[in-house]
């Protein structure tokens, strides 16, 4: 049996505070096996979900998402006007065909509020002790791969020694302040013990005057044992060392905007900055942040054995095509995989398809915002133009290849067609997509036939850096042995 998220935390602080597994048990009302489980416990990262053993299952599981998601919306209603257990069961019965009885809908809709009773209103304080962080975001803009792009910066301020520390994310959902948390944690080695958010900022929802947290977020807190609290609407002043720091750091580490090959690459940069800046005195007591810096970490808490994997798992039905749709884009796992029950692993930046044993299939680039067309891996559909050659002409991936392969493939009879992108799929497995049909437009310009075997070594070759260096080889010395033979 699973234990609530919050005895779980406080079962991890009283083992940390020296209590027995024996006083622990009476104290929180819960098996010792229980507390045995949990105070061993090191890595809370969610897991993707395991088959689901249909026979012998409760009569209420196969419904338990609907129940959660009616509950989940009613915290958006009027406090008189939700779900009642009695008014879900009917609603099974009606709208879904449940043929189970009452207790079991009951029992669940208990069991579901009391694991997602909202936290406390926020609090405000202006003299922040040692080892608590604030949190905000703020926009800026850079350069990606020498594109201009809007990015969302995740702002951690120590408003104790006023240590900043930055990174840059292109959206602000849980998983981008999970993963950026955790990158900061462990950048400087330490976990805070309270964190200050404005809002519930990306990881929760305010309804009314409480906040509830995402189940991803409560875990983050659950595996690195901290705390946290959250602004009044409106009140900025409540967390004002990163409202500052939003604006400094912008100003001195975004301007000009920065000019960078990938999104790490800034976010290592940033990391770098703000520690340079750790040399500055601080602006009140007059002595370096670095100094002061020492007394947060000092009063934090060590970092777990094992670090937080910030992901959230959704389950998928792919539709006949193979697509499926994950928050307001359309992603294409595969035509081999229409109609199947798939699941989505949603990270910082990207998205992971997996099957129904939990086994990865493709992982794509995150897309934030709404993308026109399917967002798709061209070597997943090479299986289909093996099978089906003559779709060729219509197919996405015809727009990503060379001229030289998509010319030889134009004019290609259906058998030569076939046997292209059965070489391409075979050396894409081996080293991916861009490498595979940039190995068959070499091919195509030296006048060899790219569909061979020739094809799978060259990609492995060009994959490895150990492709041979092309030479003009001098035939004239077999022109001077032609003559020597002639002339004797």
């Amino acid at each position: 049996m699973t234990v609530p998220m919050p005895i779980q935390e406080d079962i991890r602080e009283l083992t940390e505070l020296g209590w027995s597994q024996r006083e622990i048990a009476k104290r929180l009302g819960i098996s010792r096996d229980s507390v045995a489980k949990y105070s061993a416990q090191q890595d809370f990262s969610p897991k993707p979900p395991a088959p689901v053993r249909r026979p012998g299952g409760s009569v209420v599981a196969a419904y338990e998402p609907i129940i959660e998601q009616w509950l989940t919306e009613d915290q958006n209603r009027w406090h008189k006007q939700r779900h009642t257990a009695r008014r879900v069961f009917d609603r099974l019965v009606a709208e879904h065909g449940y043929s189970g009885s009452y207790s079991p809908v009951q029992r669940y809709v208990k069991r579901w509020r009391a694991q997602h009773r909202p936290v406390s209103e926020g609090f405000s304080e202006l003299e922040w002790p040692p080892g608590t962080i604030q949190v905000d975001f703020g926009q800026a803009e850079a350069f990606i791969a020498g594109i201009r792009t809007i990015l969302h910066v995740l702002i951690v301020t120590f408003p104790f020694s006023n240590m900043r520390y930055a990174q840059a994310y292109r959206g602000e959902t849980a998983e981008c302040v999970c993963h950026g948390l955790r990158t900061i944690f462990e950048h400087v080695g330490m976990v805070p013990t309270m964190m200050v958010f404005d809002n519930a900022t990306g990881i929760g929802k305010r309804i009314a005057k409480q906040v509830v947290e995402t189940t991803l977020f409560s875990a983050f807190r659950l595996h690195y044992r901290a705390h946290s609290r959250y602004c009044n609407p409106d009140s900025g002043h409540e967390k004002g060392s990163v409202e500052n720091a939003v604006g400094f750091l912008r100003r001195n580490l975004m301007v000009p905007e920065p000019e960078v090959t990938s999104l790490d690459a800034l976010n290592a940069m940033l990391l770098a900055r703000c520690d340079e800046l750790a040399d500055q005195d601080h602006y009140r007591h007059g002595v370096p942040i670095s100094d002061l810096f020492a007394e947060d970490l000092q009063a934090c808490l060590p970092l777990p054995g094992i670090g937080f994997d910030p992901v959230r798992y959704e389950p998928r039905k792919a539709d006949r095509r193979g697509y499926i749709q994950v928050e307001a884009n359309t992603y294409a796992a595969g035509p081999s995989f229409h109609g199947r029950a798939l699941t989505v692993g949603i990270r910082a930046d990207t998205i992971e398809i997996l099957d129904e044993h939990s086994h990865p299939v493709v992982t794509f680039q995150r897309v934030f915002g709404r993308h026109e067309g399917t967002i798709f891996e061209p070597a997943a559909l090479l299986p289909l133009l093996m099978v089906k050659p003559g779709s060729w002409s219509h197919s996405p991936v015809r727009r990503m290849v060379d001229d030289p392969t998509r010319d030889w493939l134009d004019s290609a009879p259906a058998a030569d067609r076939r046997r292209l992108f059965a070489s391409l799929h075979e050396a894409a497995q081996a080293t991916d997509f861009d490498t595979a049909t940039t190995a068959a437009t070499r091919l195509i310009t030296t006048g060899d036939d790219p569909s061979g075997a020739a094809l799978g070594m060259l990609a492995r070759r060009m994959a490895q850096g150990s492709e041979p260096v092309a030479s003009v080889v001098d035939l004239g010395v077999y022109d001077q042995l032609t003559r020597r033979e002639v002339t004797a």
